[in-house]
């Protein structure tokens, strides 16, 4: 944490363990949801975190943009804890590590690619000297503590992207990140079925398993399919196209520079994470032959059948490029004629995000085009003959479902056991977990939590400050400025200033009503102050209420003349 952060310490009562002779999981983050990874496992003594991630704020938390994990349970343990391992770049594994890594005081381990991202964040915050980044080579091992660690390649939306492979005292632990399989991937060399098949030969004691796709009945597909789907699409487009992606998915890029090149259109990007990503690519090995960029001037010169642009903003985000251009406030412009490709599944909850842009979009005449309507994205997690196969590789003890909602670590057990995996064991975030020795089993719980950054201070999500926003937001604000003497009467009119009060029109006869209620509340006068406070606060309230059925929260100032 920078020193110019705040943190609010707030006392928690948690399992104790003293993980001697035990092997323990422990999610803080990502089971139960999706989103703010957050893995423990311990064993003998000591604890290692697998990822550290954020997920993005919703209308409950107003004013917030993201959410990081509580990590206080293993806060208490920072003596024992002593490394973290990211198995990739997206937000939900790695996001939280500008805010909460230096406090925990440990060693980060990644891939190149992931170090690269996690560097670039550490340098934006301010504190990347103090934090202590280790480079791991993908398909290598290292030790950490009583734990040995492998870098298992897979295919995901973003290069590097890694199981792990986890060799303890009491037996191996394969934990795959986020996952699928791609017999024809564009980027990197995931490892093979013989390769998998060879890990589960060795034994695996539990399987942790991205859960996210589980309903999906088919496979995701290939990267290579996307191609031919994009291809196609921007091929007979007769304008400007925008496609907007992930933009932390390299081999959507790498697709996105061949179907540019192929067309006969140069390539510009809109957003500053694809600049980054870009750059940590290619720094790393990767878009080697990615076309030279136009920037988007340039673009805008150029017939408008001659360009192709990247853009961030597919999820509605209001301030990413696309937002931008659908508003008019961008370099590039969007006009009748034109294609917005939306290649990337719309996350839920973004729904009303994303279609205010679209009809902005639309009242210009551009025309869109979405997964529902063409192949132009497939998913980065794994279908349901993705995660058979997995099961059959591994054939693990215990099936330990993770990275998602109840109803996938819920459905993900019943469909592992229907698989012939001999025994599942569904947790959510808290649930303490023995391992090993003897059956897995659930025997505790541990404190969880949201925090909240909200703009240069880290806060609890359950606390005071976003507690008090969320009232307002709900039931308004009204603040009364009442002069008394020593006696407690009132001199003079009272003040009264009204915020998010719904009176509208009737404004002024509402304000009328609110300084006669406080006027009637002081004539009995008195000199504790305390109770002609709260009583002049009752009186606003109960005005309010009549007038609107809200309570808003009435402010009392008192001035003694």
């Amino acid at each position: 944490m920078s020193p110019a952060r705040g943190r609010a310490a707030v006392s928690r009562k948690t399992y104790v363990t003293n993980l001697k002779n035990e092997l323990l999981y422990v999610a803080l983050g990502g089971s139960g949801e999706i989103g703010m990874n957050v893995n423990l496992y311990g064993c003998n003594g000591k604890w290692v975190m697998v990822d550290c991630g954020v997920t993005f704020a919703d209308p409950q938390y107003p004013g917030i943009d993201l959410i990081l994990p509580d990590l206080a349970f293993i806060e208490e343990r920072l003596g024992d804890l002593v490394g973290i391992v990211l198995t990739h770049g997206h937000e939900d594994h790695i996001g939280a590590l500008p805010y909460l890594a230096e406090d925990l005081g440990v060693p980060l381990f990644a891939t190149p690619f992931t170090a690269g991202l996690i560097r670039g964040k550490l340098e934006e915050e301010g504190n990347a000297s103090r934090v202590k980044l280790k480079t791991i080579q993908v398909g290598e091992g290292f030790d950490l503590g009583p734990f040995h660690f492998t870098f298992v390649p897979m295919s995901h939306s973003i290069p590097e992207s890694s199981a792990l492979l986890i060799d303890t005292p009491y037996g191996n632990i394969f934990h795959t990140g986020d996952w699928k399989l791609d017999a024809t991937p564009v980027i990197g060399s995931p490892a093979t079925g013989e390769q998998l098949s060879a890990i589960g030969d060795a034994g695996i004691l539990a399987l942790v398993c991205d859960s996210t796709n589980v309903f999906n009945m088919e496979a995701s597909g290939s990267e290579r399919d996307v191609r031919a789907g994009l291809m196609e699409q921007v091929a007979k487009a007769p304008g400007r196209v925008m496609v907007t992606s992930f933009a932390s998915n390299a081999s959507r890029l790498h697709t996105l520079g061949e179907v540019a090149r192929e067309t006969g259109r140069q390539l510009c990007v809109a957003g500053r994470s694809l600049d980054r990503i870009i750059k940590v690519a290619r720094a790393t090995g990767y878009l080697k032959d990615f076309p030279e960029l136009i920037s988007p001037e340039a673009a805008m010169r150029l017939p408008r059948n001659k360009v192709l642009v990247i853009a961030t903003g597919g999820q509605g985000e209001e301030r990413a490029a696309l937002g931008r251009v659908a508003a008019g406030s961008h370099p590039i412009s969007l006009d009748a004629g034109d294609t917005v490709i939306f290649s990337s599944k719309q996350i839920p909850g973004n729904e009303v995000a994303i279609g205010l842009i679209q009809n902005k979009l639309a009242a210009k005449g551009v025309m869109m085009v979405n997964d529902r309507q063409a192949l132009v994205h497939v998913s980065g997690h794994p279908g349901r003959p993705e995660l058979a196969q997995m099961y059959r590789w591994m054939r693990p003890e215990v099936l330990i479902p993770v990275h998602g909602e109840m109803r996938h670590l819920m459905e993900q057990a019943r469909f592992a056991l229907s698989e012939g995996v001999e025994r599942a064991l569904v947790q959510t975030n808290g649930d303490i977990v023995r391992l090993a020795p003897g059956e897995p089993t659930k025997i505790g719980h541990a404190h969880h939590g949201r925090l909240v950054l909200d703009g240069d201070v880290i806060l609890p999500g359950d606390g005071g400050t976003i507690n008090e926003r969320r009232k307002l937001a709900v039931n308004g604000q009204i603040s009364v400025a009442v002069a008394i003497d020593k006696g407690g009467r009132m001199l003079g009119q009272p003040q009264v200033r009204l915020q998010g009060i719904p009176v509208e029109e009737d404004r002024d006869p509402f304000v009328a009503e609110v300084a006669d209620a406080l006027v009637q509340a002081t004539r009995q006068g008195g000199r504790d102050r305390a109770k002609l406070r709260e009583a002049l606060r009752l009186a606003v309230r109960k005005v309010a209420t009549r007038w609107t059925g809200k309570k808003p929260i009435v402010d009392v100032l008192l001035i003694e003349a």
